[in-house]
C-alpha cells in the first residue's frame, strides 16, 4: 500500500484514538485544576474552626493524590500520541509551538513535588505552614492547564511563523504562544474545570444526603463545591459568548456548523436544536437574527454558512458539531439555574434548599458537567476540521502513514478500561475508609 493510501485509512483509527484519550484525560486535568483549590478553601476553614471541613480536606487530599496519579498516566500517553499519530505535524511545527509543553512539564512537576510535601505533613507543619504548602499545587494546576490549551489555542488561530517554498522558517514561540484566541480558550477551560470540579464533587454528597446522610459533614461537602461551581457558572456562560464571537471572526466556517447554517445569510436566526440531514439542518427552532446580533452586533450582519468554503474544506461531522454545541449550551443554562436556585432560596430562608428534588438536581449537575464539558471540546475540535493547523496543515497530511493504528486503539481501550476500573476501586475503598 502507498504511504498516501495508509495515511488516509489510518486517520479515522488515530482521531478516535486521540479523541478517547483526550475525552479521558480532561476529566483528570479539570480536577487537578480545580480540586486543589476546594481543598484549601476546607483547610482553611478547618484552621478556622470548622471540624468538618477539616475533615473534608483531609478526604479530599487523598483523593487527590489518587486522581493526580491516574492523571499522570494518561497525560503521559497524550505526550507520546501527539508525536506517534501526528508526526508531520510535529516535525514541522514543533519549533513553534513547543514552548508551552515545555512548560507545562515545569508546571507538573511542581504540582507533584508539593503534592507530596502536602499530603506526608498534614501533622508535621503548623496549620498555616500546612495550607500554604499547598498553594503551589492550585498555582501550578491552573498553569498546566493554561499552557495546555495555548497550543490547542495556536492551532486554532495559527501565528509565530512564516512559510517560504513549503517550509516553516522564522519560529516564533512566545507569538504562538500567546496568540489572539489564547485568552477566551484558557478562560473557558480553566472556568470549566472549576465547574466541573464543583458540580462534581457535590454530586457526590449530593447522593449521601437522598440516601439520608443529613448530617452537617455532609451538607459542607455538598454546599462548599457547589456553592464555587455555581458562582462561577454566570462568567462561564458570559465568556462563553465571547469565545463564540471569536469564532465568528476567525473561524467562521465552524460557526456555520456550530449553528447548522448551510448557507450564508443576511440577519441569520439562532438555531436551537433541530437534526443536520442531507446538508440542511430540520426541526430547529429560529429566533430570527439573534445569530447575526451576537455574532457581528448587527442583527442584519451577513453570517456565513457552510456553502462560503468548497466542500472539501468543510467540517465532515456538522450534525455531531451543531448537537454538540446545542448540548453545551442547554446543559450551560441549566447549571445557571440551579444557582439560581440555590441564591434566592439562601435569600428567602438563609440556607439552601431541603427539597428533594434540588438535591436530585445537585446530583445530576456533576455528569452534566462533564458533559458540557466535553461537548465543548468536540465543538472546538471536531468544528476545525479538516485541518489540525487551521488554514495550514489539513489533519489528513499529519497524520503517521505507518500500518497498525488500529491497534494502538485496541491497546488504549484497553488500557482506559483498566485505569477506569482501578481509580473506582481505590476511591471506594478510601470512601468506605473514611465514612
Amino acid at each position: 500500500m502507498s504511504v498516501i493510501g495508509d495515511a488516509a485509512s489510518n486517520l479515522g483509527a488515530a482521531r478516535a484514538q486521540m479523541g478517547l484519550s483526550l475525552g479521558w484525560h480532561i476529566i483528570f486535568a479539570c480536577l487537578g485544576v480545580g480540586f486543589p483549590v476546594l481543598i484549601l478553601l476546607a483547610e482553611w476553614r478547618g484552621i478556622r474552626g470548622d471540624a468538618d471541613a477539616a475533615r473534608l480536606a483531609r478526604m479530599w487530599a487523598k483523593v487527590a493524590g489518587v486522581l493526580f496519579a491516574v492523571g499522570a498516566v494518561s497525560g503521559t500517553i497524550l505526550s507520546f500520541e501527539m508525536g506517534l499519530l501526528w508526526p508531520r505535524l510535529m516535525g514541522e511545527f514543533g519549533a513553534v509551538f513547543g514552548l508551552p509543553f515545555a512548560l507545562e512539564g515545569f508546571a507538573f512537576f511542581i504540582e507533584a513535588i508539593f503534592l507530596g510535601i502536602y499530603l506526608h505533613t498534614w501533622d508535621r507543619l503548623p496549620p498555616m505552614r500546612h495550607l500554604a504548602s499547598g498553594i503551589p499545587i492550585a498555582i501550578a494546576g491552573v498553569a498546566s492547564a493554561f499552557f495546555v490549551v495555548t497550543a490547542n489555542a495556536w492551532m486554532n488561530d495559527p501565528q509565530g511563523f512564516t512559510i517560504v517554498d513549503g517550509r516553516v522558517t522564522d519560529p516564533q514561540p512566545l507569538v504562538a504562544m500567546f496568540n489572539p484566541a489564547t485568552p477566551v480558550e484558557t478562560v473557558h477551560m480553566i472556568l470549566a474545570a472549576f465547574m466541573v470540579t464543583g458540580f462534581l464533587i457535590a454530586s457526590v454528597y449530593a447522593a449521601a444526603l437522598l440516601r439520608g446522610r443529613s448530617d452537617r459533614y455532609h451538607r459542607v461537602g455538598l454546599l462548599l463545591p457547589l456553592i464555587i461551581a455555581t458562582v462561577i457558572t454566570p462568567a462561564q456562560i458570559v465568556v462563553g459568548d465571547i469565545a463564540a464571537r471569536e469564532v465568528a471572526d476567525n473561524q467562521p466556517v465552524k460557526l456555520a456548523a456550530m449553528e447548522g447554517l448551510a448557507h450564508t445569510e443576511v440577519g441569520a436566526g439562532e438555531h436551537i436544536g433541530g437534526l443536520f440531514i442531507g446538508g440542511e439542518l430540520h426541526f430547529a427552532i429560529v429566533l430570527p437574527h439573534v445569530l447575526a446580533f451576537l455574532a457581528k452586533g448587527d442583527p442584519n450582519a451577513s453570517i456565513a454558512g457552510l456553502d462560503s468554503v468548497p466542500a472539501a474544506d468543510r467540517p465532515e461531522a456538522v450534525a455531531l458539531i451543531h448537537l454538540a454545541f446545542d448540548t453545551m449550551v442547554g446543559i450551560g443554562f441549566l447549571l445557571l439555574g440551579l444557582g439560581v436556585w440555590l441564591l434566592v432560596r439562601w435569600i428567602r430562608r438563609r440556607g439552601p434548599p431541603a427539597s428533594r428534588w434540588f438535591l436530585r438536581a445537585a446530583l445530576v449537575a456533576g455528569p452534566g458537567a462533564v458533559v458540557a464539558m466535553e461537548c465543548g471540546w468536540i465543538t472546538t475540535e471536531v468544528g476545525r476540521q479538516p485541518w489540525i493547523v487551521y488554514n495550514v496543515m489539513r489533519t489528513s497530511d499529519a497524520v503517521n502513514p505507518a500500518p497498525g493504528l488500529y491497534w494502538g486503539l485496541v491497546a488504549l481501550v484497553i488500557v482506559y478500561t483498566g485505569l477506569s476500573a482501578i481509580t473506582l476501586f481505590v476511591l471506594r475503598r478510601l470512601s468506605r475508609a473514611n465514612p
